[in-house]
């Protein structure tokens, strides 16, 4: 075996290890690049289309591919850190971001794309598990709270700068010198790794690899994501359409119930089958897809009806920031409080809020409803998504944080990069503007339902607000959260 002494320096120095600062930034080199892409491709693929010489199919099946990627990378790390150092799986996940985003860069045709923008979400995914958990069990309790704003205000901002980001693109056509620009937000996140990434050993170095869980979750991320992508050249009643959809969806649900059974599984089920974690992953999964869809649908109707440019509506759109921005203050307050599940409800009702809102758009008043409406989305998003996350990752021990949010990100991603291309296809299928308002509505009453859900999740459960225990919970074996069981108040537990 080979000694440390052996091992070069530059390898093992990390100078700015104890660094909460530099500990941030790498969390957010790591993720922000893919991130920006999941909303700015769609305002972007005309150029796309034309330059790669593409089909809507095609370009369809890369990102929706890629999105499949970052949700199984979630949970590829959560295998790989049982028996590899986190800080040698970070490096490997950055260079192989760096090489993905040069392979997406220079491609010349669809092919090499999409190999370039599958590998970027699979390494996302990858460092999401790799790189974010440290920060949060790392760390200083009373850094936690600006942590969660960290978490909510860097990702999610990034995530509303999208339609933007996507919109300059749109209109310049210069989407290479965006992938260069992620290439070397990659680079200093891998330069930032190397000074900042404390060694460390591996989970359970005789762990093999999970059979019971990797397969499964490569079929129910890749099946309905390509049979999702189908829609594009096919209707619903297609079964290229269907059958990958509802087989990944029944592999998808069957590995959760293994998982749950196994007395050793890689992501721990059981521990979050009670009443706040399950409210916090139905809640983030309902705001993502919802705040998703609306997005999406959106920037359809100003491209389809009013004709506008795509930086116009990208620009319109960025009023999210405003409201993610106040998420996450208000997130950062109460995290070490008693109020994160209500923080979470009130992300969904912002949500319902702004698609109230744009039932009224059309092409005259769309330059006021959409910055308002973005607002109060962004809020929803910010405030749905990341508490839902932490009241999951609180309710298990610190140790077991990753690979929840391995399972809490798989669940997401599948709500979110489903529903919204569906919802959209549904409603191009209608015509505008009918069908945007038709979707809209369809959108309203998902998000109410999934806000009365939550209520009576907590009513059943009979979950009493409470601090979490975060002193116990940092470098310990015992959940901060103390969450009675699914409909308690009914079975009497």
């Amino acid at each position: 075996m080979r000694s440390r002494s052996s091992v070069p320096p530059f390898l093992t120095s990390v100078p700015w290890a104890g660094s909460y600062a530099a500990a941030a930034t790498l969390v957010l080199l790591a993720l922000v690049p893919f991130l920006v892409l999941t909303t700015a491709t769609s305002l972007m693929a005309p150029v796309l289309l034309r330059d790669l010489r593409a089909t809507p199919f095609e370009l369809q099946v890369a990102i929706g591919l890629s999105n499949a990627g970052y949700a199984f990378g979630a949970v590829a790390a959560a295998d790989l850190i049982q028996r590899l150092p986190r800080r040698r799986v970070y490096f490997i996940c950055e260079i192989g971001f760096i090489v993905a985003s040069v392979v997406a860069l220079s491609a010349k045709g669809i092919g090499q794309f999409s190999t370039g923008l599958i590998l970027q979400g699979l390494f996302t995914g990858l460092l999401l598990v790799v790189a974010l958990p440290p920060l949060i069990t790392g760390r200083k309790i009373g850094e936690l709270p600006t942590t969660a704003a960290v978490v909510s205000l860097g990702l999610f901002g990034m995530v509303t700068l999208g339609p933007l980001v996507g919109g300059l693109i749109g209109d310049t056509g210069n989407w290479r010198l965006l992938f260069t620009i992620l290439t070397l937000v990659a680079v200093a996140g891998l330069f930032v790794g190397v000074l900042t990434f404390r060694p460390n050993e591996p989970l359970n170095p005789g762990a093999s690899f999970d059979w019971l869980a990797m397969p499964p979750a490569l079929a129910a991320t890749a099946l309905p994501f390509f049979g999702v992508a189908w829609l594009t050249r096919s209707t619903f009643g297609s079964l290229v359409f269907l059958l990958p959809l509802i087989a990944g969806v029944l592999i998808g649900v069957l590995l959760v119930a293994s998982q749950y059974r196994l007395k050793n599984p890689l992501m721990p089920v059981r521990p979050i089958s009670n009443t706040l974690p399950v409210a916090g992953i139905a809640g983030a999964m309902i705001a993502g897809a919802t705040f998703t869809t609306l997005i999406e649908l959106t920037e359809a109707y100003l491209i389809a009806e009013a004709r506008w440019s795509p930086v116009r509506v990208g620009a319109l759109l960025t009023a999210q920031i405003v409201g993610v921005a106040v998420a996450a203050l208000i997130f950062r307050r109460v995290l070490m409080t008693r109020w994160t599940p209500l923080l979470a409800l009130s992300g969904l009702l912002s949500i319902a809020v702004g698609a109230v809102i744009l039932l009224t758009l059309s092409t005259s008043n769309a330059s006021v409803i959409v910055p308002v409406a973005s607002v109060f989305l962004g809020y929803g998003a910010g405030a749905g998504v990341t508490p839902g996350l932490f009241l999951a990752g609180l309710s298990v021990p610190a140790v077991a944080i990753g690979s929840i949010f391995a399972l809490v990100e798989l669940l997401r991603s599948e709500a979110a990069f489903l529903i919204g291309p569906v919802l959209l296809h549904f409603a191009e299928d209608k015509g505008f503007p009918a069908g945007f308002h038709v979707t809209t509505g369809i959108v309203l009453a998902i998000t109410g339902g999934g806000a009365l859900l939550l209520v009576i999740l907590y009513v059943l459960g009979g979950a009493r607000p409470h601090r979490p225990d975060l002193e116990n919970w940092v470098g310990g074996q015992v959940p901060a959260y103390h969450s009675p069981p699914l409909a308690a108040r009914l079975r009497k537990v």
